[in-house]
């Protein structure tokens, strides 16, 4: 019996792909291909085509080979498993949704240029740890969880720029909260398609057809 690759997420591996091919292009070409097209901040135009872009396309910069996979192994690791949870649609709609969130964070509150994944990591994070939630019970893991991630980030924060690492968690949280809200209409729209049907039944007691 032969084995087959089988492109099993395509969200995730489709964002995990452009960020490689967006840093290959940055370290092969002349310039800063990443700054210009796949960061954002400081300040934004209304006006500009290219700065409404930049305000989706950051999550696909990395600043180097490191920062790069060291998102990759936990997308990879996370996002096929919400993915098929999910769905592709819903899992590519929370990353846009992170991706804006975190931009205009960044906007609002650094002075600095932002490019990264992190904060899909983090809503990843998020949304895999309430896999398993049930009502009323908080997951141990999931507070293990959010206090390491939130414990590099902090650390990171005395390293580089703190509000960067802010406008990360920030874009996380409220695409994961989105994730929550969708994730639980999907589950009633579920549980109502699912719902056995009444039986109907004649007058001598024997299911009708129709």
């Amino acid at each position: 019996m032969k084995a087959r690759i089988r492109y099993n997420a395509p969200a995730t591996l489709s964002f995990s792909l452009l960020s490689v091919i967006v840093l290959i292009i940055d370290l092969i070409s002349p310039g800063d291909f990443q700054i210009a097209y796949f960061s954002v901040g400081p300040g934004f135009n209304l006006a500009s085509l290219l700065d409404w872009f930049r305000l989706f396309s950051h999550v696909l910069g990395h600043a180097d080979v490191e920062h790069l996979l060291g998102n990759l192994a936990l997308i990879l690791l996370l996002g096929p498993i919400l993915e098929e949870k999910h769905g592709s649609r819903s899992m590519l709609l929370m990353i846009f949704i992170t991706a804006l969130t975190t931009g205009l964070a960044n906007i609002i509150l650094s002075d600095n240029i932002l490019l990264g994944a992190s904060g899909i990591v983090f809503m990843m994070i998020l949304l895999a740890s309430f896999t398993n939630v049930k009502k009323s019970e908080i997951p141990l893991s999931f507070i293990l969880v959010v206090l390491i991630y939130l414990l590099r980030e902090v650390i990171a924060a005395f390293e580089a720029d703190s509000i960067s690492q802010i406008a990360h968690i920030i874009g996380g949280a409220v695409g994961s909260v989105f994730g929550f809200v969708h994730a639980g209409q999907q589950e009633s729209e579920k549980q109502g398609d699912t719902a056995p049907p009444e039986n109907n039944q004649n007058g001598n007691g024997e299911n009708s057809n129709g």
